[in-house]
C-alpha cells in the first residue's frame, strides 16, 4: 500500500512541479513521513527528487542560465551541506510535547515539529499577496542560495524559497525552469552526500522497490507536465497544493503523521 500511494503522489505532484517550480519534495516529504522515520523519509524523498531532477535536466537544462546557476546554486550547495548536518544533529530522542485528545495519546518530536513549521512557511508563500509583489535583482541571488539550500538540507524543502527568487530575477519561463531544475539537482547531489553519512544503509537498500515505482512515477508525471507546459495556468494549481501542504503540516505538527 505504502509503494501505491507514494508512487501516485509522486506523479501527481511531478506534474504540478513544471508549473510551480517546486511540489515534489514538498510534498513527498511529509507524505514518506507516514510510513518511515523523519530522517529515513527525508533521504527516500530525496534520492527520488534528485533522479527526477537528473531526467528533468534532459528536458529543460539547455534553458538554464548560468549566470543564475553559478550566483544561486553555489551558496545553495554549501548551505544545503550545512542544513542536512543541522537536521542529523537535532536529537529526536524524546518527545518535545505531548497530549491527549478524544482518547488517543500523541507525542510530538522536534524534528517532525520543525519541518512542519517549516512546511506551513512554505506553504503560505502562496497563500500571502505580500510574498506575491517580492522581487529581488540578480545581486540578492546568493541570499537566495543560502536561504534556500539550507532549508533544502534541513527539511527536504527548498522549492519554495527558490522560486521566490528566480521567478523575479527578470527570466524568462524557461530559463527559470530550466535554471530551478539544474540547482535543485545541485542542492540534492549536496544534501544526499551528507544524509549518507549517518543514515543506515538498510533503511535504503530494503526499499529498492519503493524508490524504484516512485522514481519512476514521478518521471512520468513530469514527461506529462512538459507537455502541459504552455496550456496550464500556475496560481490555481499553487492555491491547491498549499492549501493541501498546510492539512499536511498540520497534521505533522500535531503529531498525527
Amino acid at each position: 500500500m505504502d509503494i501505491f500511494i507514494i508512487s501516485i503522489v509522486a506523479f501527481g505532484v511531478a506534474i504540478l512541479t513544471f508549473f510551480s517550480g517546486f511540489g515534489l519534495g514538498t510534498i513527498l516529504t511529509p507524505v514518506f513521513m507516514v510510513f518511515f522515520p523523519v530522517e529515513l523519509a527525508i533521504a527516500l524523498t530525496g534520492i527520488v527528487h534528485f533522479f527526477n531532477n537528473l531526467f528533468k535536466i534532459i528536458l529543460v537544462g539547455k534553458d538554464a542560465n548560468k549566470e543564475v546557476v553559478l550566483k544561486f546554486g553555489l551558496p545553495a550547495i554549501v548551505a544545503a551541506f550545512f542544513g542536512a548536518w543541522v537536521l542529523l544533529k537535532i536529537p529526536d530522542n524524546n518527545p518535545l510535547f505531548t497530549y491527549d485528545l478524544m482518547g488517543h495519546h500523541f507525542e510530538v518530536y522536534p524534528v517532525k515539529f520543525i519541518i512542519s513549521i517549516l512546511l506551513i512557511g512554505f506553504a503560505s508563500m502562496d497563500l500571502i499577496p505580500y510574498f506575491k509583489n517580492l522581487s529581488f535583482d540578480k545581486s540578492k541571488l546568493p541570499i537566495g542560495g543560502i536561504l534556500s539550500g539550507f532549508f533544502g538540507g534541513l527539511s527536504g524543502n527548498q522549492g519554495a524559497l527558490r522560486t521566490a527568487f528566480l521567478i523575479r530575477a527578470g527570466l524568462s519561463k524557461e530559463a527559470f525552469i530550466g535554471s530551478a531544475v539544474v540547482i535543485s539537482t545541485l542542492v540534492d547531489f549536496s544534501r544526499l552526500s551528507m544524509y549518507a553519512t549517518k543514515i543506515s544503509g538498510s533503511g535504503i537498500t530494503d526499499n529498492i522497490q519503493l524508490i524504484l515505482c516512485a522514481t519512476g512515477s514521478a518521471i512520468a508525471g513530469a514527461v506529462i507536465g512538459h507537455r502541459l507546459l504552455k496550456k496550464i495556468t500556475l496560481h490555481t494549481l499553487q492555491v491547491v497544493v498549499a492549501i493541501m501542504l498546510i492539512v499536511l503540516s498540520i497534521a505533522l505538527g500535531l503529531g498525527w503523521v
